[in-house]
């Protein structure tokens, strides 16, 4: 009733319309209007449009958007179209939007400042968010963030052009998200949120949630190559297909990889991407895109090594046990957006999207543990299509002279895995026992309604997600055909609250349920216990620009975990992890000191225990408690840009008891480019300290061939040392 009635409602007053649009016509989104006459405000939709009330022919507006030059616009027709010419990036034009997601505004400044250069940047946009990578770019990354060992994607949701990456009931793991499919140079746009919060993103969402958006224009043409230290090569094409046109583009990206890393036993690592991408505007506004992708990877790996081994000097930092680990994985997308104005207040999004994926890993965690004759090594497998909808409608109103936004989402995932497998393994080619067999077919159903009541100064944001999911599991390895089947309904409410005193100063409060869900295979063997263990989290924090050039922002969270289920996918059995607490502080902080030269810095500080267990025993093995990350960046000062990054990851618990440390580490990267002409020059160097680092280690227990009992400390994958690669592209 309450949906009817915010959608029913007819607004009064002067409401005006337009859309805010680039030299070309091309729609811009996000752009902030400020009617200077009444104080209403607006930003543009995905299609460049707005509408915004208490506003009459004659009243002035002010336009912001970033990278491009603040507009004052005086209203002189019904339906305006409102043209903003590109700029230098400035700090003092940023506004602090009444919204949720206003925390995007950092992203924006980091991309605008510090641009991606490779995949491993990607994710670090994130502030706070921390990478760990153990197979040289063949394995997604390893993930921390808010006080999570989130592994490979457990607890954090992430998506491309509303995609998911994120793989249900994984081979390897819950959640695991390999994000190795997008070519760094095709990223124009990060969303992220930390936390619970948000209406519209559902499975893996408790940390938060990462969204990618891909370029749907290519300025220009551009082909690059990079050489590097242990045999790096890649090569870079972006390709414009149809030119400044207005109402419609497409371009082709394409990346090829090799290297060999620092290994003694050489990597053979391999990726290729392929990306194409079509849109355009269509006769009636609407806006429909198109993308289709490629990736390929495959590559040898080293794997974890036990600390005893460097200490005694038996093999290198860079050595292995088992240099037979390694594996090849790939991914086909298909995915179509179309978007569209209904009427200047109300909005429809759709996208559907399909992938095939397959994986193959080779791992040996504890060498002669298990099977002293042969070994350890296991093999994960997996052959899966994706298949998915999501539809949003939003809808301005008002509601009482109260301004209303509406959004109501429904959707759907399916998965279907078939010979999803766990097998040990000699040397890639024998297999010796599978220990797991089975086709997995997953459904998750889901609707929200997310609405705002804007009070002024004061935005109150109730919401409610509605999930359903299927489990379905054929055990292949049973005599008899049988499929175990269990279904769960999660429900889900969100409250939060926006106050923004001026564009200039806003504080929010925040509260929401979340879940993530648990692989099929616990699901069926639990008989349905635990499905979708809830996490319950708050924020309380401020985004602040004290002065035009510097904006700051602060957040105090807690976010709790309900008992839960994992399954170990490196062992095929499932681990209890009970409950869980973590509490922190974040801070942070953009600065411009020119018009060249940028600065900026994020802290985070987190608590993280397990309840149940006696105090001393409660540690969360590789939860990380302070973090910090800052850097300075320059832009386009006589043709030179860069920037110097450092990145801190203090020591941590690698077992429950803290008698086991994750070491930490300290690591400073420097990259310097010139531009002459069409022709741009670029040196980078990873790790300039040359600091000897572990990039991932876990408390493992495990035993060599020659010894007679087992050994419980650090494994780890030691991080890169000293690394430079040089790079040109020429601009077609």
């Amino acid at each position: 009733m309450l949906l009817i009635l915010l959608l029913g409602s007819v607004s009064q007053g002067q409401i005006l319309k337009g859309k805010v649009v680039d030299i070309d016509g091309n729609p811009i989104e996000n752009a902030y209007l400020i009617n200077l006459n009444s104080e209403s405000h607006a930003h543009t939709n995905e299609l460049g449009s707005f509408s915004i009330d208490k506003t009459i022919l004659g009243n002035n507006l002010e336009i912001n958007a970033l990278g491009y030059k603040k507009k004052y616009f005086t209203i002189m027709s019904s339906n305006s179209i409102i043209v903003l010419e590109e700029a230098v990036f400035r700090l003092n034009e940023i506004v602090i939007q009444p919204k949720l997601s206003a925390m995007n505004v950092i992203s924006k400044i980091d991309l605008q400042t510090t641009p991606v250069n490779s995949s491993q940047e990607i994710l670090r946009k994130v502030p706070g968010l921390f990478i760990g990578q153990h197979a040289g770019g063949g394995k997604a990354e390893q993930l921390f963030l808010r006080g999570f060992d989130i592994d490979h994607g457990t607890d954090i949701a992430i998506s491309v052009d509303g995609m998911p990456v994120n793989m249900v009931s994984h081979a390897h793991g819950q959640g695991y998200a390999d994000l190795h499919f997008v070519i760094p140079e095709t990223v124009d746009k990060i969303d992220f949120g930390k936390g619970t919060y948000y209406a519209n993103k559902g499975d893996f969402a408790t940390a938060g949630y990462v969204a990618f958006q891909t370029k749907e224009k290519l300025e220009k043409s551009t082909i690059g190559f990079e050489l590097g230290q242990f045999s790096t090569k890649r090569t870079l094409g972006l390709f414009s297909l149809l030119g400044n046109q207005k109402n419609q583009n497409a371009y082709i990206a394409t990346e090829y990889i090799l290297m060999d890393g620092p290994f003694d036993s050489p990597q053979n690592f391999s990726r290729i991407n392929l990306l194409g991408k079509y849109s355009t505007i269509l006769n009636d506004d609407s806006k429909f895109s198109l993308m289709v992708s490629r990736f390929s990877s495959k590559w040898d790996a080293s794997g974890q090594i036990p600390q005893r081994l460097i200490d005694n000097g038996t093999i290198s930092r860079f050595g292995s046990v088992d240099d037979t680990e390694g594996g090849n994985t790939a991914r086909t997308n298909i995915n179509a957006t179309f978007s569209k104005s209904i009427d200047e207040n109300t909005f429809l999004k759709t996208t559907t999207f399909y992938s095939n994926y397959q994986f193959e890993l080779y791992s040996n965690f504890t060498f002669f543990l298990n099977d002293p004759l042969h070994g350890d090594q296991i093999k994960q497998k997996e052959n899966r299509d994706i298949y998915g909808v999501n539809v949003e409608l939003n809808k301005k109103t008002k509601v009482n002279n109260i301004a209303v936004l509406v959004q109501f989402g429904s959707g759907f995932r399916a998965d279907a895995t078939t010979n999803t497998e766990l097998s040990h393994t000699v040397s890639r080619k024998t297999v010796l026992e599978n220990i797991k067999l089975g086709d997995i077919d997953q459904t998750n159903l889901f609707s929200y309604l997310n609405s705002e009541f804007n009070f002024g100064k004061l935005m109150i944001n109730p919401a409610i997600r509605l999930d359903y999911f299927k489990f379905n599991y054929q055990d292949k390895l049973v005599t008899d055909y049988k499929t175990q089947s269990e279904s769960k309904v999660k429900l889900a409410p969100k409250l939060n609250f926006i106050y923004s005193q001026n564009n200039n100063l806003q504080f929010f409060v925040k509260s929401g349920l979340g879940f993530h869900s648990n692989d099929a295979r616990v699901v069926v063997q639990n008989n349905g216990k635990q499905i979708l263990p809830t996490a319950i989290g708050t924020d309380i924090g401020t985004i602040w620009k004290p002065f035009p050039t510097l904006i700051m922002n602060a957040a105090l969270w807690y976010l709790y975990l309900e008992q839960e289920f994992v399954y170990v996918g490196d062992a095929g059995i499932i681990e209890p992890s009970g409950k869980t607490k973590r509490m922190g502080v974040e801070l942070g902080l953009r600065y411009q000191l020119n018009n060249w030269l940028f600065f900026d810095a994020d802290t985070n500080y987190t608590y993280a225990r397990s309840i149940e267990a006696p105090k001393g025993q409660d540690f969360i093995p590789l939860a990380p408690d302070f973090t910090a990350t800052g850097g300075v960046s320059f832009n386009k000062i006589r043709g030179f840009s860069g920037g110097f990054r450092q990145r801190y990851l203090k020591s941590r618990p690698a077992n429950e008891d803290n008698s086991i440390v994750a070491k930490g580490y300290f690591i400073s990267d420097l990259n310097i480019n010139y531009q002459y002409k069409k022709v741009n020059f670029g040196i980078s160097a990873e790790n300039i300290f040359n600091a000897k680092w572990n990039e991932t280690q876990f408390a493992t227990e495990s035993r060599l061939k020659n010894e007679t009992q087992s050994v419980t400390e650090i494994h780890f994958t030691p991080g890169t040392p000293f690394y430079m690669k040089g790079k040109i592209t020429y601009t077609l």
